[in-house]
């Protein structure tokens, strides 16, 4: 992926940071994700007092390009820290990655993890869940 790329994914994952809504942990998170089309889809995390129906920045993108009939995606970028400001990496909790699979080639799709534009890593999912379980385990 070129740099120019991951560059405007970072921009705009650290850009959604200002949307979280985090009352409880006050840990912000931001994601972009780029469509095989060239759409970027955005999220942020969205806490609930009732803790199991918060919905994670990585879901939130995910389920926003879906529900608009996308479901091919080239790489996501994901950005986060406690009152946002950004110190480490913030990687996908295990339930984002399970959603990942369901719609993206873990060998191919490029997961972004970053602090700005001078530190960040890529990874492939499959880097990030080496035996996942995905829709061609049920083919």
């Amino acid at each position: 992926m070129e740099k120019e790329m991951i560059n405007q994914l970072i921009d705009t994952a650290i850009h959604q940071l200002k949307y979280s809504y985090t009352p409880y942990s006050n840990f912000k998170v931001g994601a972009a994700l780029l469509a095989k089309n060239g759409q970027v889809y955005t999220g942020c995390n969205i806490e609930n007092a009732g803790y199991t129906a918060t919905n994670c920045a990585e879901r939130t993108a995910f389920f926003k390009a879906v529900s608009e009939g996308v479901k091919d995606f080239q790489a996501i970028c994901v950005v986060g820290g406690k009152a946002g400001v950004l110190t480490e990496y913030a990687a996908p909790c295990g339930v984002c990655r399970q959603v990942m699979m369901e719609f993206c080639n873990p060998e191919t799709f490029q997961v972004i993890l970053a602090v700005d534009k001078e530190h960040y890593d890529v990874y492939t999912l499959k880097e990030l869940l080496p035996l996942g379980f995905g829709p061609s385990n049920l083919a």
